[in-house]
């Protein structure tokens, strides 16, 4: 005869109630979320360091020291102490008339030389996405090979272009009447906006013909079943579609328009080493602002960044009312 616990049998396991499975569950996604995130995060984190050293703090310091001066003892400098100016650097800034005029020039380059530069990229995108192009890559680098050029030796090299003595261009001009200084002070805009488009078009051609190539194909072939070709096609159907490129790199060209700096520097501080003066591309005009003080500079270089926020978001809100209303 068996005992009784021999005869016992194991008890069933107790069931999972339903609300504990639901949440182990929901907990699921919510881990994957997590570690998705942590995942992002680590790419993310190189950017953010170097941004946040790159950027943000150059920019926070260059308003904090526009906020303070300096006062040096004695000629030639001894000690020297920091005290708070509160607003007198911005109200100094904007009392400066070399400073106010340097924003005008540049301004009325931009209007000037902006549109051209974006018209010609727009047109020489449009040519490279036309079914008849050919050698697409090679002029693709052709037309982007001046952006790679650094600015300061793409700018040392024009001063020696444009130099009347030295010049390619002065002499033809001169056979036929006409004499030009390009690096005089009535001309030295066109010339600094010359180099600016020479160097900026290709860059600016290339996010223009990215854009030209993310159009769908069926678009093109409906408009092409309805007799739109050629240059009816780009005005009616190209040129709409890639308006967020344009807009983009209008902005682009605004922002760079207001950091113009190289190209002047270069023309002014270039001498010819052991060169006659007269053939050295130097103009007794100044083009860009004279820095003085560091914390002057702070200041203006505030006030220039204000000036490029305004018209580059003023830009984007223009055509987005003019989008809505469209």
């Amino acid at each position: 005869m068996s005992s009784p616990s021999s005869t016992r049998t194991a008890s069933p396991p107790r069931p999972v109630p339903a609300v504990t499975r639901r949440a182990s569950r929901a907990d699921r996604p919510r881990r994957a979320g997590r570690r998705s995130a942590l995942t992002a995060s680590g790419f993310l984190a190189p950017f953010a360091v170097l941004f946040l050293t790159m950027m943000v703090a150059p920019i926070g310091y260059a308003i904090y020291q526009s906020f303070f001066t300096v006062h040096r003892a004695g000629l030639f400098g001894g000690a020297q102490s920091t005290k708070f100016a509160g607003l007198s650097n911005y109200a100094d800034a904007l009392s400066d008339h070399d400073f106010l005029a340097s924003i005008v020039r540049v301004v009325v380059l931009g209007c000037v030389q902006v549109p051209f530069m974006l018209g010609l990229a727009l047109l020489l995108a449009l040519l490279l996405d036309s079914r008849s192009a050919r050698l697409r890559k090679s002029f693709r680098l052709t037309f982007f090979l001046p952006y790679a050029l650094p600015g300061a030796i793409a700018a040392l090299m024009w001063s020696f272009l444009l130099v009347k003595d030295l010049s390619p261009f002065t002499g033809p001009l001169a056979h036929l009447g006409v004499d030009i200084d390009f690096l005089s002070a009535s001309w030295i805009p066109v010339s600094i906006g010359n180099m600016i488009t020479w160097g900026w078009t290709g860059y600016n051609m290339l996010i223009i013909y990215s854009a030209l190539q993310t159009i769908p194909a069926e678009v093109l072939e409906a408009a092409a079943l309805d007799g739109c070709t050629g240059w009816r096609l780009a005005r009616a159907v190209k040129i709409p579609l890639v308006r967020p490129a344009l807009m983009l790199t209008t902005v682009f060209s605004i922002i760079g328009t207001a950091q113009l700096y190289t190209e002047p520097a270069v023309l002014v501080g270039t001498r010819v080493p052991g060169a006659d003066p007269k053939f050295s591309p130097i103009m007794n005009t100044t083009v860009t602002m004279d820095m003085g003080s560091q914390n002057l500079a702070a200041a203006q270089s505030v006030v220039l960044a204000l000036i490029t926020l305004v018209l580059s978001f003023g830009f984007l809100k223009y055509n987005q009312r003019k989008g809505a209303m469209a």
